[in-house]
């Protein structure tokens, strides 16, 4: 299968090597992989030329915007410096982060399982993270969730959700149109993806409502809102973190914010979110 990687980078000077060091020494060697250098202050576009000038099927782009490292819309805007450069002759269509090593093996048990199985159209490992000189789980997440930092595209499904929305909330939204059109979402227990930079760690203040925003614009509704800002609130130990998603919602609520999804489709994703609870009660007891 043919593989087109595209990695936004800010600033990645300490791991953008390791990460393209892992990509080269793949089993399945990608057909392209573009860096796209956003607005850098550090070395990151000379480490990434030199690979450049090495290998010729990895390319830097270098872009300018807001030296404000943001989740969301910025690497989004990104990723589609990159994807505009490249063309259409491609089966699977990556968007990583420039902070991870993969596993030799990484884009070859990918492709594995989209051979195996057609109706697959999104697949990815697991992000670990060191912590006491181990490599834990970064457990942020249901493990059937696949990472923001590691996302994998059938082509057919990437472009039928509409590839990538450049709004917080694009590594949610994107997974509940794919099961919108009937595909399946395939995640790898045993590919292990060191995460050299915890999710988060490196976020800027201004995008502390940004997470409640993205639940109003996938047309959550405010009860399933207020327990999804509950659980995440509780797994990042932060009851701040829940008022900011609430704070987030209603804000986007005021001001009419555009939705991510229609309503057909925001239907669907309220169906989708409250059987998965349910299931979750049940397995509880």
């Amino acid at each position: 299968m043919k593989f087109y990687i595209i990695i936004p980078a800010h600033n990645e000077a300490d791991t953008i090597g390791l990460t393209l060091d892992s990509l080269i020494n793949q089993t399945h060697i990608p057909k392209q992989v573009v860096v796209v250098n956003d607005h850098s202050t550090d070395s990151t576009p000379n480490i990434v030329q030199a690979y450049a000038e090495k290998y010729a099927w990895i390319s830097l782009i270098n872009t300018q915007s807001s030296d404000q490292h943001l989740p969301g819309s910025k690497i989004i805007q990104a990723f589609y410096k990159g994807f505009k450069t490249l063309d259409d002759d491609y089966d699977v269509m990556c968007k990583f982060d420039a902070d991870l090593i993969f596993p030799n093996h990484y884009l070859e048990q990918l492709a594995i399982h989209f051979n195996a199985n057609n109706h697959i159209g999104m697949a990815s490992g697991f992000c670990y993270i060191k912590k006491n000189n181990q490599w834990i789980l970064e457990n942020l997440t249901r493990k059937d969730h696949i990472r923001g930092a590691l996302k994998a595209y059938r082509k057919s499904c990437f472009i039928q959700i509409g590839k990538l929305k450049p709004s917080m909330g694009w590594d949610t939204v994107d997974e509940l149109l794919a099961k919108y059109y009937g595909w399946e979402v395939l995640t790898d227990e045993t590919l292990h993806v060191k995460h050299l930079k915890p999710t988060g760690i490196s976020y800027n203040k201004a995008s502390k409502h940004l997470q409640g925003e993205a639940m109003y614009k996938m047309r959550y509704g405010f009860t399933i809102t207020f327990i999804s800002a509950l659980k995440l609130a509780y797994k990042k130990k932060s009851f701040s973190l829940f008022q900011d998603y609430l704070t987030g919602y209603f804000k986007a609520k005021k001001a009419a914010v555009a939705f991510l999804v229609s309503k057909k489709e925001g239907q669907f994703i309220r169906n989708l979110r409250w059987r998965g609870m349910l299931n979750k009660l049940k397995k509880s007891k």
